[in-house]
């Protein structure tokens, strides 16, 4: 009887050796992630689950308790930022597809009882399927193959949120600066709109500069409040990119870096990004996965559906009879048609897509490399001239009021336009890092040059710093009051 039984389960052991053994590791997934990241020149986030994110605490309380800078921002997105653990648990997924891919189908075991006449059969067999066994090393390697290209794309997922996360700081911090600067220039309007009130008291000017010089003082306090409501949303965006809730109780840095300009060529950095990008080299191993499955397809399209196994029937007269058993279907009506065609079309379509992706990695190097040095020209044009250029004015305006050539609404006006060429280089200076971002998420990698500037531009603490002290001494004390000639001396 144990001779029987062996010889009925031999079959099923065989092919149990034969589908190997595939050792699951969920860490091993986000260690190739890392080294991809890294690759980048970017921060790996570290692997953790729901019940490791505690352990972090401590960490994000430290970044969050001093001034933020972008790669504290980005720190704390990889450690608190949700779409780190779904982008993790994507491997996980394909972890399992390939654990799945390295085992056939279980055995199937058949039992039949015949009776009649008085009498009695039993048939018993075991049955497994040999086309299955046959793809299992196909189906292996397309699941390998398919979980290499899932590390890519969460890598690039990450950098993504990488990226995404430091262009929300730059946004943040220019527009904190341009509502601090919105702010002075509606405190001056309504400076202007005070003193215009006293001139009019005074008879000094009609009606119509009164209600002139009072609408600019609304439309300013009105830039000012979109400016505040700006800034705020920005803040609210950077906080949920990395991954806080609740109110954003953080403070970041004033001011950005300075800008500086961009030595690598457009050619170089084309060639860089084929190499280096995520979803690139992805779509490049989907086109030889598909490959692979046509090759696969042409191969085996007469195998059809073959199972093997072994019967073990009981006579009536008590004999035990035991032999193979062979199914085969026989491709008379389906020789594997549909499936080459199919297999044919994903592969050209998977090389359009490939085509599409690497032409537009193209475009967006080039134009991404004009977009910062046209940036670039502008912050410096707004530096080197503009902003010099009406702080001279506005001095030269001081000195001709102070010596009554020109009113104080002209001497009002010039600083206005003073601080709007601030909030226009402070808004150059951010469309720069915006645009480097930009490039550097085109290329796939920091750039080769490692031109990054830590010297930070003119802060709006320090332009406006004692600039206020002379507003308020205009609106309150002597200097403000307009004299018998309609004239206000100031020392702004």
């Amino acid at each position: 009887m144990f001779t029987h039984r062996r010889s009925c389960f031999a079959l099923a052991l065989a092919l149990l050796s034969l589908s190997g053994c595939v050792a699951v590791s969920r860490t091993e997934g986000v260690r190739h992630v890392q080294q991809q990241v890294s690759r980048a020149d970017a921060a790996a986030p570290h692997f953790m689950d729901w019940d490791d994110r505690t352990a972090s605490d401590t960490r994000v309380t430290e970044l969050l308790a001093a001034p933020l800078t972008a790669s504290a921002a980005v720190e704390v997105a990889y450690l608190r930022n949700p779409q780190i653990l779904e982008a993790y648990a994507r491997l996980g997924l394909s972890q399992a597809d390939v654990v799945a891919a390295s085992r056939i189908a279980n055995p199937a075991v058949s039992s039949s009882l015949i009776t009649g006449a008085g009498e009695r059969q039993v048939i018993g067999g075991i049955a497994q399927s040999l086309t299955e066994l046959l793809l299992l090393s196909a189906r292996k390697r397309a699941a390998a193959g398919e979980y290499e290209r899932t590390q890519q794309l969460v890598a690039a997922a990450l950098l993504d949120l990488d990226r995404d996360t430091e262009a929300a700081w730059y946004r943040y911090v220019s527009t904190e600066q341009v509502s601090a600067m919105r702010e002075a220039v509606a405190h001056a309007a309504e400076v202007s709109a005070t003193l215009a009130k006293r001139f009019f008291d005074a008879g000094n000017i009609s009606e119509l500069e009164l209600e002139l010089n009072r609408t600019a003082a609304v439309q300013a306090r009105i830039a000012a409040v979109r400016a505040y409501r700006d800034a705020r949303a920005a803040k609210y965006l950077l906080h949920q990119k990395m991954g806080l809730a609740g109110n954003p109780a953080w403070h970041a840095l004033k001011e950005l870096p300075e800008p500086v300009a961009v030595a690598d060529a457009a050619d170089a950095l084309v060639v860089l990004a084929h190499d280096h990008r995520a979803d690139i080299i992805a779509a490049r191993q989907e086109v030889a996965l598909l490959g692979d499955t046509l090759r696969a397809a042409k191969r085996w399209r007469w195998l059809g559906n073959v199972e093997v196994g072994v019967q073990r029937e009981r006579e009536t007269d008590g004999r035990i009879l035991t032999g193979p058993t062979l199914a085969l279907a026989l491709p008379i009506f389906n020789q594997g048609q549909a499936g080459i065609a199919r297999a044919e079309a994903q592969l050209e379509a998977s090389r359009a897509r490939l085509s599409a992706l690497e032409t537009a990695t193209d475009s967006s190097v080039r134009l991404g490399l004009e977009r910062v040095a046209a940036a670039h020209q502008v912050a410096e044009a707004f530096r080197v001239s503009l902003v010099p250029q009406q702080e001279l004015i506005a001095k030269r305006q001081q000195e001709r009021q102070n010596f009554m050539f020109v009113g104080q609404f002209e001497l009002l006006l010039s600083k206005q336009q003073e601080y709007d060429a601030y909030e226009g280089y402070l808004e150059a200076v951010r469309d720069y890092w915006l645009a480097r971002v930009d490039l550097v998420r085109a290329v796939g990698a920091d750039l080769p040059d490692g031109s990054v500037s830590t010297d930070p531009v003119v802060g709006v603490d320090a332009i406006l710093g004692a600039r206020a002290e002379s507003v308020e001494r205009m609106n309150h004390d002597h200097g403000g009051e307009p004299h018998d000639d309609g004239t206000v001396r100031s020392d702004w």
